[in-house]
């Protein structure tokens, strides 16, 4: 059973007199343990797939379904459980709160989801992004690339079957970014399947498949005989560095 499958879907805003369909019917399906990127132009509806993968938006027609769950079927809050249930989310702006700690900004989900042994829960997470030494640090004392670690740290404590990154290495430096594609990379050995959304083809290139957007609708989705090794390019770089007078 695919982990993601949609049939004819599509998003329609209405704003007034104005109506805007950014999907437009789209098919296709994603299997356990997948590590997609999803391409497109500025207005390609890219985010709003996102957006209606992660239950946060409902589309307007056509089927989702989330392990079997029929998504379109299901109220906000039946929508909003199956998220805290399911789904991890990274986004290019880390959405951590300044005034809380690494550790309480991971934490935050199992306020809604209520998870067992939540403080050690979030330990792991941290420990498993390479972190676990920084759980008492507030953002601001953090890197860019360690505060998206630990929103990556956040997105993994419920155990979700997906994680969906929005643009996730967008605010960071070549160096940091590649760090998160790698740990993306791990992640998705361990069985975790990923879905990226990013403009930066290289980065597209760190994923097994390649879905391109335009105008609501797929115009491409194309399966890589050979993704980039994200650890074999940070050590590339680290080595390139090294080497520079």
């Amino acid at each position: 059973m695919s982990l993601v499958k949609v049939e004819n879907l599509v998003k329609v805003y209405n704003s007034g007199s104005l109506e805007v369909t950014a999907l437009r019917g789209l098919n296709f399906s994603i299997e356990e343990g997948e590590m997609v990127a999803i391409m497109g132009r500025s207005g390609s509806g890219k985010t709003t797939l996102l957006n209606v993968l992660g239950c946060v938006e409902k589309p307007t027609a056509g089927r989702y379904l989330l392990a079997g769950e029929p998504v379109a079927q299901l109220n906000d809050s039946q929508r909003s459980a199956l998220r805290l249930r399911r789904i991890g989310f990274v986004f290019q702006a880390y959405n951590l709160l300044t005034s809380l700690t690494a550790l309480d900004n991971v934490l935050l989900p199992t306020v809604y989801s209520g998870l067992p042994n939540a403080r050690q829960r979030a330990y792991d997470s941290l420990e498993r992004v390479g972190l676990s030494g920084r759980a008492h640090h507030r953002p601001t004392q953090l890197s860019g690339g360690e505060q998206q670690r630990v929103a990556i740290a956040r997105a993994l404590i419920n155990n979700p079957s997906i994680i969906l990154a929005d643009e996730a290495t967008g605010n960071l430096d070549t160096h940091r970014g590649q760090e998160v594609l790698e740990l993306f990379q791990q992640l998705n050995r361990e069985k975790i399947t990923i879905v990226m959304v990013t403009h930066e083809e290289q980065v597209a290139q760190h994923a097994r498949r390649i879905m391109r957007l335009m105008d609501g609708q797929l115009e491409s989705d194309e399966i890589l005989e050979q993704s980039l090794d994200a650890r074999a390019v940070l050590e590339e770089m680290i080595a390139r560095d090294k080497s520079s007078p």
